[in-house]
């Protein structure tokens, strides 16, 4: 299978949270894969989505302070299951190298996946976009997206901490280290 390296899928997911412990019979979940097409050729980030989910979990206070989500946003939202084949399907993201900011969305990917039996929607291939830009800004220690944002001079698009908005922003730090 060869891979469609003029394209990187870039993904940034929010889950379920809580402030401080997790309440018993609760757990993270993923409530929204926000996806944004990388075009690496020309640098343009040339589509966007957002794939809301529905969680077994609730949706805290707090949860909808960060996301802006609610219970009612995610009542409506599709299974886990429909929102990976989505991605295999229309955005086939087991032929693209894929890229997040940060481990935390490829390891609770990985996790829920495997917990709800569903097959792991992307290729092995992954670029951790913090890490990249840590090691090329040869920074003592990797910083958050809205800071690496500030250090490019580029602007927050969107609302942070929405994953459709987060993976546009995400996608264009990955645009300027690509360009390095």
């Amino acid at each position: 299978m060869s891979h469609q390296t003029e394209k990187f899928l870039v993904i940034d997911i929010e889950a379920t949270c809580w402030k401080g412990k997790i309440p018993e019979g609760q757990k993270n979940e993923i409530i929204e894969i926000g996806i944004c097409l990388l075009d690496t050729v020309y640098y343009d980030r040339i589509a966007s989505e957002s794939l809301i989910v529905k969680p077994h979990s609730e949706i805290s206070r707090f949860c909808t302070e960060l996301t802006t989500l609610t219970q009612n946003d995610v009542e409506i939202g599709m299974t886990l299951k429909e929102a990976c084949q989505i991605l295999q399907t229309r955005y086939f993201s087991k032929q693209h190298i894929w890229a997040s900011y940060g481990a935390y969305d490829r390891k609770q990917f990985d996790r829920e996946c495997q917990n709800k039996g569903i097959e792991y929607p992307f290729s092995q291939e992954h670029i951790n976009v913090k890490q990249m830009f840590a090691k090329t800004l040869k920074l003592k220690k990797p910083i958050g997206m809205a800071a690496a944002l500030r250090k490019l001079n580029l602007p927050l698009e969107g609302t942070h901490h929405r994953g459709v908005d987060d993976a546009w922003n995400i996608a264009n730090i990955l645009a300027w280290l690509l360009q390095q």
